[in-house]
């Protein structure tokens, strides 16, 4: 698969793109909202990891809504990964978009499990 990491944190952006592409899959890196909903809009990607508490004018929570609105990318899974522990975080992370919510620190076999679940993986031959 294809994933797309928004992580403005130097060493989580790399620690989650290690994690994931030592799993099998494809991954890009981007620090910003605005990056990741450029990206997300140009190319395709199977899933989007993405923080909340972003860097600039697109905060999580912005970015959720600007990808369920493209047609190509309004169907495609959002993991949320955030510190962002008030209450109201997860309900309005998912109500703007987003398909699961891990909160920080999160269980790194838990969130490749969920993506695992998403499809086959990498260079696998599909049952019949």
């Amino acid at each position: 698969m294809r994933i797309l990491v928004c992580e403005d944190q130097d060493a989580i952006r790399h620690m989650i793109g290690t994690l994931v592409t030592a799993a099998g899959h494809e991954v890009e890196e981007v620090r910003t909202g605005a990056e990741a909903v450029e990206l997300v809009h140009r190319e395709k990607f199977d899933v989007l990891l993405l923080d909340l508490m972003l860097p600039g004018a697109l905060d999580g929570f912005e970015v959720c809504k600007r990808i369920r609105e493209g047609d190509r990318s309004r169907n495609m899974p959002i993991f949320v990964i955030s510190a962002m522990d008030e209450e109201s975080a997860r309900p309005k992370a998912i109500s703007a978009g987003a398909t699961v919510f891990f909160s920080k620190p999160f269980r790194p076999l838990e969130l490749l499990e969920d993506i695992q679940r998403l499809g086959p993986r990498p260079g696998s031959t599909p049952d019949k």
